[in-house]
């Protein structure tokens, strides 16, 4: 196609284009579907107000470019929004009337236009949306629907970062105004952890050149560190929620597509009929999270310890041919088995948080998180449990027995434990594997492997469709938006950025640290070194790397919050226990002494009390602190109620003017709300105020 598109209102950068939806005209059975189902789509997305311009896409596939029809539509949707955010707390006031004829009164964001403009297209035709669920139920040939990336502000952005060492709050507030609250507060949470880990980085040096190896001092400071981290974080979440007027946004909740209610009730608040699930039967299906996580967790654990037995067996007891190919059998082993068990158990997983049928997405997801949480732990940490714990500790006992392959034939059984030696270096080498080579690999997969695979996948499909001789036409573009189109085509192809993935990737990381870096204390110092190009990278990777995410909104990280104390408590447990079999006054002895239960329970409990107490105590030294965000908070409260007091209750001028009544009034409101009473009691507070200010005159 060659016309010229027109010219609706949005951002400049993009000519005016809110959304694309890239359908995949190709995959569909027959000519029938694929004009019925684009005939449905392009009347859908008119029905809620949006335009819409066709352009031919790639590889079978159309681009359908979609703006808002007018200005005035926006302003009306913005204004719904607002007034909804209001009502369910999130906004501390009412938006102002002015909002319903235009935005000058309060401005609007690129991310809440964004928001607003995707939630027309996707929410359910019941909430006034145009119901397009890409890839489900009647919507199989939408293959996405996706935002355009500003490249202006992606270079100044990239550039901007690259040249900086600490990130401000301003940039993080350009960055939420641009991407939504979701994706600024990964990058927010990603700072913190950066700049706390620049001081268990000190500590950590020091450690490793002043203190003998596990050492009980470290292993305090490190468990203070995890606890005093998870609770100022904890804290600056409130403070970045009040600060983007987003707290209490979970409770917004979105109705999931795939929902399936089983009858119908009374709402008790506003008498309305809506669609439930019995919760007794949701909760009956969620009791199968647990021989799920079992399961899993076995199944894991079992290939984990099997192919740590044969690693062991062939580098440490194996002295036969063909040695130095063998070692890497457990690594070829762990790469075909591990991705394809995970592969399997993840789409088991996936199976049954939708049996769980959750009637919002952020229900789903938590769901879902807490999931693939427990692959990640297994993953991540059950082979330095093995080694930490088992191979060390019993080495000696058990090695000998897996003997199945007589390499050890010529040795008695008696005379077998003293054949072999545990190698006690072993756990610091696998701790600075996953601490910094591991990393190192994880960046390198993350920036450049995506980039030559692209360009290997682009190459690959040239060379077969010129083999083929069936090379696609090349689309024919008018002049003034054939450098737009092309850029479009790019963006289409890209993968979807998800942001989950790099949360769970820095709170499996903090969780090396919370319960390993006692072994190798240098841990933190190469986290801090990975995070600082980690921040900027993930900037580059939502810029060059994958599409532009939509702007979704969110007050927290999520489950993952929970994850980060989970791995702290664990981290108390795990140090106090490698503390007390490792630590031994005699100098270079990495050996475990002679232990005993009692004494490793012991250690164990003081160790977890230490916990508890230091996130008591600093728990409590929060709550004596102000907070930006909480004075803010309490401002916008105070103004409002006197605001409404102001315009609910009639007030005698000449006693306002006299003896100051209506500021007593807002006062005295705001400390009855600040108790936790509504709006109802400080109004009836106000009015007493002003009986007893009358009978003293």
């Amino acid at each position: 196609m060659s016309v010229k598109p027109s010219i609706a209102p949005g951002t400049p950068a993009n000519m005016g284009v809110d959304y694309v939806i890239s359908y995949d005209y190709a995959a569909a059975k027959d000519k029938a579907e694929a004009t019925g189902q684009f005939t449905k789509l392009i009347n859908a997305v008119h029905n809620v107000g949006m335009r819409t311009e066709v352009r031919d896409g790639s590889q079978g596939k159309v681009l359908v470019f979609v703006s808002i029809r007018s200005e005035q539509k926006l302003v009306g949707a913005v204004y719904r929004s607002r007034v909804k955010d209001w009502l369910h707390g999130v906004r501390p006031a009412a938006p102002d009337k002015e909002t319903q004829r235009s935005l000058d009164a309060e401005p609007l964001t690129e991310a809440e236009r964004l928001r607003i403009v995707h939630a027309m297209l996707t929410q359910p035709t019941s909430d006034g949306g145009a119901g397009i669920t890409p890839g489900k139920g009647e919507w199989t040939l939408v293959e996405s629907i996706f935002p355009l990336h500003d490249s202006e502000f992606n270079k100044e952005w990239m550039k901007e970062w690259s040249t900086k060492w600490h990130v401000t709050p301003e940039d993080l507030r350009k960055l939420r105004d641009m991407y939504g609250e979701k994706v600024g507060f990964y990058f927010a949470f990603l700072q913190s952890y950066f700049s706390f880990l620049i001081v268990a980085a000190a500590v950590g040096a020091g450690a490793f050149f002043l203190l003998p190896q596990y050492s009980t001092f470290f292993a305090v400071a490190n468990c203070l560190w995890s606890v005093i981290f998870v609770e100022y974080w904890k804290r600056q979440e409130v403070d970045l929620a009040v600060t983007w007027n987003v707290r209490n946004v979970s409770l917004l909740q979105h109705k999931r597509a795939r929902f399936q209610p089983e009858g119908e009730t009374q709402d008790p608040v506003t008498g309305e009929v809506v669609k439930v699930f019995p919760a007794w039967k949701r909760l009956l299906r969620q009791a199968l999270q647990i021989p799920f996580a079992l399961g899993a967790s076995v199944i894991l654990s079992a290939i984990y310890a099997v192919v740590f037995s044969i690693e062991i067996m062939i580098t440490e007891v194996y002295n036969g041919p063909f040695k130095s190919i063998l070692v890497f059998l457990p690594s070829v082993l762990l790469s075909v088995f591990v991705p394809m068990i995970i592969g399997v158990l993840t789409n088991v997983a996936s199976r049954l948080t939708d049996f769980e049928n959750y009637e919002n997405e952020s229900s789903y997801e938590a769901a879902m998180t807490q999931k693939v949480f427990v692959f990640n732990f297994i993953c991540s940490y059950v082979p330095i449990f093995l080694t930490a714990f088992i191979y060390i500790p019993f080495g000696n006992v058990i090695v000998p027995r897996l003997d199945i392959l007589g390499l050890m034939t010529e040795a008695t059984e008696d005379d077998k434990a003293s054949i072999f030696q545990v190698n006690p270096d072993r756990l610091r080498k696998q701790v600075f594997y996953f601490t910094v080579t591991a990393q190192a690999v994880n960046l390198a997969m993350e920036t450049i492997v995506p980039v030559f695979k692209r360009k290997a996948l682009k190459k690959a499909t040239e060379i077969r469709n010129k083999r083929s001789n069936k090379a696609p036409a090349s689309p024919i573009d008018h002049e003034d938006e054939k450098d737009f189109l092309t850029r479009v085509r790019n963006e289409a192809e890209l993968s979807t950025y998800d942001v989950t993935d790099d949360l769970r990737e820095m709170c499996m990381q903090f969780g090396y640290l919370s319960l390993f870096a006692t072994v190798w204390p240098l841990a933190p110092v190469s986290f801090l070194i990975n995070n600082w190009i980690e921040l900027r990278s993930d900037a580059a990777k939502i810029c060059i790397e994958m599409k532009r995410p939509v702007p979704y909104r969110a007050d927290s990280i999520g489950p993952w919050l929970n994850n980060l104390g989970f791995l702290a408590w664990m981290g108390s447990i795990t140090s106090a226990a490698l503390v007390y079999m490792f630590s031994t006054p005699v100098a270079g002895q990495e050996l475990p002494t002679a232990l005993t239960v009692s004494g490793l329970l012991a250690a164990i409990f003081v160790s977890e009390h230490i916990y508890f107490i230091a996130g008591w105590a600093v728990r409590l030294a929060l709550s004596k602190l102000d907070s930006p965000g909480l004075v803010k908070e309490r401002q916008e409260r105070y103004i409002v109620r006197k605001r409404f007091l102001e315009e609910s209750v009639g007030v005698d001028r000449e006693t306002e003017g006299k003896e100051g009544v209506l500021e007593q009034l807002g006062r005295s409101a705001y400390k009855f709300w600040d108790r936790q009473h509504g709006v109802e009691e400080a109004v009836e507070a106000g009015k007493l105020i002003i009986l007893e200010e009358k009978k003293t005159q």
